[in-house]
């Protein structure tokens, strides 16, 4: 399968280059997590690599394990943070997977049980809310 070349203007490329603002609630050297300006759920958060890639075809292995690494790192965190009963972990590759974005990101998403995940409509999320969620997110991992 081949896939279209990288686009840096991306939306995530450019909160990398601190061109567009984010609630970030963790960095380390590879990966960057930020809050889910549409959330499913609450606490709803993404983790990307800082290196280019499209996702999950293009991506280098050093760069998909170091999201992986973090990924669960915060899907601990989540659970901790919003005393959730598990998580659901998505990632989506190319417009017929579900992707919208196109760098490379996988959702942690605190679940409850017998809550179900909102819908995905494009909605944004209130930014006091999600710098709330944040903080709260960065208290646990403290």
């Amino acid at each position: 399968m081949s896939t279209p070349a990288y686009d840096d203007q991306n939306v995530f490329a450019k909160i990398l280059r601190g061109e567009l603002p984010s609630h970030k609630v963790y960095e380390d050297d590879k990966t960057l997590v930020i809050m889910d300006i549409m959330p499913r759920g609450d606490g709803h958060i993404l983790v990307i690599p800082k290196s280019p890639s499209r996702n999950i075809f293009d991506i280098a292995e050093e760069d998909l394990n170091a999201v992986m690494a973090t990924v669960q790192r915060m899907a601990r965190i989540v659970i901790k943070a919003f005393g959730a009963d598990g998580t659901t972990i998505q990632q989506f590759s190319e417009p017929a997977g579900g992707q919208v974005v196109f760098h490379t990101h996988v959702h942690v998403i605190p679940r409850f049980e017998g809550v179900s995940l909102r819908p995905h409509t494009g909605d944004m999320a209130d930014n006091d809310v999600l710098a709330a969620q944040a903080e709260k997110i960065r208290a646990a991992l403290s």
